[in-house]
């Protein structure tokens, strides 16, 4: 049945064709041809219709994004208990969330916990667990002042090397992450660069879901990047934008974060669960910071109120409310587990489908790794001149690298994309 609704379901179609030149006025019309570099110049530059920007969030099969029923029960319960009293939560946010949060990441009987050796902050959202994380950073070794560099993945969010510039980082710098010919992780160059990383440096890295390209690192890459950041005394700062929604099991989704906490490293971890509640309009962040031994928590904490204070001063309160009450309570657990597997099962099936389109159109190159990455973001490795093609000629809008969002396709579009595929690749040959 879910198959016959993804394909047949009457929804809104979120690809937009020009009929002509009559249409050129119009809000999706191609205004400009120059270069876009980043995210956000090309959210301003066009109307973005397969949206791959990392906040751009799952869209439901009718093109918008998506509330999952739990959470607009919570929501309507919370609201109607003349008990709850909702309050200004403390400048390190709402306790039983960031209970709740740490406990989700590390696993409730992790070492870390159980020694009291891990500082939860919760954020308004996951950019600002990273620009805390960022702040902390510069405090991170005996209070000596520390400036860098802080390593970041090619490709990545483009918005990650403002925010560590903004918390007075400079020393930004890029280690290889995706190989383009093989359209999937390049390990051997990854370790090289990090190889060559000056002792204490950051290294930012996605433990699920790795955007944009949707490609992750297996268990055992994970373990031998382990290795080589233990042994050079390299700092993990792990990315976790959406737990559950790469393979549907939260456990597997934040394995690296707990494989690394488990080798008795010092990490920072940030978090959002905005993407996997459907919190859009609430964002709701967490920054997980483990360290070597307890002795340091009241210190890392007393800072961390510092910078919290001139930040933001309190998170709102409303989403985190809507996430401690869901992961605190088993049955609501299991059934908000159950809707995001569902959700990754419909991105798993769009990705399959597409595959297979694809090969009946005989489009020429392989494309398994449409099913071999996961996540809601997929790097289809379009090159710039079948990007343009596309845009131009078909009006489907991809960001300049070729990625693109898989939850904004669905069963009224998915033939209209695969068609443009097959023409951009076959016509630019």
């Amino acid at each position: 049945m879910y198959r016959e609704l993804l394909l047949f379901k009457c929804v809104r179609d979120r690809i937009q064709v020009k009929k002509g030149p009559e249409d050129d006025d119009d809000i999706y019309s191609y205004r400009s041809r120059s270069k876009v570099n980043t995210v956000l110049d090309f959210a301003q530059e066009f109307e973005v219709i397969l949206n791959s920007e990392p906040d751009a969030g799952y869209y439901g099969e009718d093109g918008k994004t998506y509330e999952l029923d739990l959470v607009g029960k919570i929501k309507q319960q919370l609201s109607n208990d003349p008990t709850f009293h909702p309050e200004y939560p403390s400048s390190l946010g709402l306790r039983e969330f960031t209970r709740q949060a740490t406990e989700v990441a590390l696993g409730k009987s992790s070492p870390s916990i159980l020694e009291n050796r891990v500082l939860g902050v919760q954020t308004p959202g996951f950019i600002a667990a990273v620009r805390l994380g960022a702040e902390l950073l510069k405090h991170w070794y005996d209070g000596a002042a520390w400036c860098g560099p802080v390593y970041l993945a090619s490709p990545c969010d483009d918005s990650l090397a403002g925010v560590f510039r903004a918390a007075g980082i400079q020393d930004i710098r890029r280690y290889c992450y995706w190989d383009d010919k093989r359209r999937g992780v390049c390990l051997e160059r990854l370790l090289e660069d990090l190889e060559r990383a000056p002792e204490r440096s950051a290294v930012v890295l996605s433990a699920s879901a790795q955007y944009p390209t949707g490609a992750d690192l297996s268990q055992n890459q994970w373990a031998v990047i382990t290795q080589l950041m233990a042994r050079r005394g390299l700092v993990p700062f792990l990315l976790l934008p959406a737990q559950g929604l790469c393979y549907g099991d939260l456990q597997r989704d934040a394995w690296p974060v707990q494989h690394c906490q488990s080798q008795g490293i010092q990490l920072f971890c940030a978090q959002s669960f905005s993407h996997c509640f459907g919190l859009y309009g609430e964002a709701v962040g967490h920054l997980l910071c483990i360290l070597k031994q307890n002795s340091l928590l009241l210190s890392v904490k007393s800072q961390a109120d510092k910078i919290v204070s001139s930040l933001w001063a309190q998170p709102s309160a409303g989403g985190a409310h809507v996430v401690a009450t869901v992961l605190s309570n088993s049955a609501h657990l299991v059934e908000w587990q159950g809707e995001v597997k569902h959700m990754v099962e419909r991105c798993m099936l769009i990705r399959a489908v597409l595959r297979e389109k694809l090969r009946l159109l005989g489009t020429p190159g392989c494309w398994n790794h449409l099913t071999q990455q996961g996540g809601l973001f997929c790097c289809t490795g379009l090159n710039d001149h079948q990007v343009e093609f596309l845009s131009n000629r078909r009006h489907v809008y991809l960001l300049p690298s070729g990625c693109l969002n898989m939850s904004a396709i669905n069963g009224r579009n998915l033939d209209y994309v695969a068609e443009s595929i097959h023409l951009a690749v076959t016509t630019s040959l």
